[in-house]
């Protein structure tokens, strides 16, 4: 396949994840960019705040021939960002923003292809992508997963609110939006990046679909020891992740007081922080098991993969997480998952290599959780098992390359070979 001359639109891209936008989908945008120009030349448009670290990266010699153009709404608009769907309010128009930049780039540069990367959702429409006269790829993206109804009694009123706020926007989204009716329209294919999501797209377009993780592993980031990296003999439960009520942290750490009163060598580490913080101190205060329980604040992507070969499991108690990065990392330093069987996490997860729990409801799941630690506290070699499992499981679907040969392949088959298009339901097929 010839190289192709590919506008890309990646609102997050940029190697230095931060707290303060948005960590993972700025590396995955990143990565995925590295991916296509193996095979393309590229132009990015993406937002004006990854300047400073898509600069230094390209000061360094990353990426010499990408072409990236920083654009941003005016200033009064980041009022939006202090308010949680204002964060999509703003998304939105910046997408308007983009595709005016589009045309005049295209004008100019002629592009043979538009790919949508990031914000990887279903339901907020690429301008580019609807209305610029060339083919376009759509994804990976999420947006399909939702809090398991079972789970809403775990938010207070305001979090109930916010949830059905989502939901009402999806179904506008999904619904009344011609800009998405023509993105499923003009995609030559649509990746998408959990079971969830695929469900959420037309059976009349489901040919073009393909599951994705947009999630990925480089090979430098795989450390050979499998073992644990500590020989202290206490049992190391880690978490790690926005301290966010969607993460479902407080489920976790009542379900770790239960499993402690049996097991007294075990100790749970929180790494993140986030709005939720000063709850979950409280609640563990009251469950007065402070000296089990660590929290630990941000720690750098290196750190936080060194921490988790130090542990002997990871927890991931997340009510929807489109995707789940720190999901495959704990797979790649080899120790076995604990999650929900619901969105990213439970596409990412099988039993070789971790336990899903079906979200039924809090006390069925705090339960199942307990029940789960038990099993792998008990059973050393299960745990081993289950991370050799997983590491092999990362080596052979999520390692960058991989999936950029995988992204190869559909554009392969969307544009040159469509009467031979594959509908992928494994990341590695």
């Amino acid at each position: 396949m010839k190289r192709l001359r590919i506008l890309v639109s990646a609102y997050a891209c940029n190697p230095i994840g931060s707290l303060q936008s948005h960590p993972g989908e700025d590396m995955t945008g990143w990565r995925l960019v590295e991916q296509l120009n193996r095979f393309h030349d590229l132009c990015v448009i993406t937002r004006s705040y990854n300047r400073e670290g898509v600069e230094k990266a390209l000061a360094q010699g990353a990426l010499p021939e990408v072409r990236f153009h920083f654009i941003q709404l005016p200033s009064w608009l980041r009022v939006l960002y202090k308010l949680e769907f204002g964060q999509r309010i703003y998304y939105y128009l910046w997408q308007i923003l983009a595709w005016r930049v589009a045309k005049r780039l295209h004008r100019k540069l002629h592009f043979e292809v538009a790919h949508h990367l990031t914000f990887g959702n279903d339901w907020i429409p690429s301008f580019i992508g609807a209305f610029l006269p060339v083919p376009f790829i759509w994804g990976p993206v999420g947006g399909g997963q939702r809090t398991p109804q079972g789970l809403f009694s775990e938010y207070t009123l305001a979090g109930k609110l916010r949830e059905r706020g989502r939901t009402f926007g999806q179904w506008i989204g999904r619904t009344l939006l011609f800009s998405r009716k023509q993105c499923l329209k003009k995609a030559k294919a649509i990746l998408v990046c959990n079971y969830e999501t695929k469900t959420k797209m037309p059976k009349r377009f489901l040919d073009k679909v393909h599951l994705f993780p947009v999630n990925g592993i480089s090979p430098d980031n795989l450390d050979n020891q499998l073992c644990k990296n500590n020989s202290s003999d206490t049992f190391l439960v880690l978490t790690a992740g926005r301290l966010h009520r969607l993460k479902g942290f407080d489920i976790a750490i009542r379900a770790f007081n239960v499993f402690a009163q049996h097991f007294p060598k075990t100790t749970f580490e929180i790494v993140g922080q986030g709005p939720e913080e000063a709850k979950l101190h409280q609640l563990v205060n009251a469950l007065r098991i402070r000296d089990r329980i660590t929290f630990t604040q941000w720690l750098t992507r290196e750190e936080l993969l060194a921490r988790m070969r130090e542990s002997d499991v990871f927890l991931f108690p997340s009510f929807r997480d489109g995707g789940g990065a720190v999901v495959v990392e704990a797979m790649a330093s080899g120790i076995p998952v604990v999650c929900l069987d619901n969105g990213g996490p439970g596409f990412h997860i099988q039993k070789e290599w971790g336990i899903k729990i079906f979200p039924k409801d809090p006390e069925f799941v705090t339960n199942e959780m307990v029940n789960a630690l038990e099993k792998l506290y008990l059973d050393k070699d299960l745990r081993m098992k289950m991370g050799r499992a997983a590491r092999k499981r990362v080596e052979e679907c999520y390692l960058w390359d991989r999936l950029g040969k995988r992204m190869q392949e559909i554009y392969q088959n969307a544009l040159v070979n469509p009467i031979n298009r594959v509908n992928s339901t494994n990341p590695k097929n």
